[in-house]
């Protein structure tokens, strides 16, 4: 898999305004969630967006909040968070984000406790 860690699986951003929707949750709740790392959000392409791959079954990927905590632990910001989540891992064979959607939430956070 070399050369694969530099590519980014592909995936839609969500704005907050489609959070609400597809959630169906208010804006304040949306809020909430990105508050206490439930989801993570960037501004670098302008507003505040979430990667669709971080929504399952219209909820948030209920293993994602604590691999972010294991991720701002060893001191990635939330861009860097995101960022490791979407790029392949030699070590997990898949992007993070993959794995946990497939039910790998302790690989996953075995080898984000390796990056600090």
């Amino acid at each position: 898999m070399t050369g694969e860690n530099a590519a980014q699986i592909p995936t839609e951003w969500l704005s907050l305004p489609e959070l609400v929707e597809i959630l169906g949750e208010p804006l304040g709740r949306v809020r909430r969630l990105l508050d206490e790392r439930h989801l993570v959000a960037t501004r670098r392409k302008g507003p505040l967006t979430v990667p669709a791959a971080f929504i399952v079954d219209g909820h948030p990927l209920s293993s994602l909040r604590g691999t972010l905590f294991v991720l701002h632990d060893a001191g990635f910001s939330d861009d860097e968070a995101i960022d490791w989540l979407l790029t392949a891992e030699d070590s997990i064979g898949a992007a993070p984000i993959e794995a946990l959607r497939a039910g790998r939430k302790s690989e996953v956070r075995r080898v984000a406790q390796t990056l600090a």
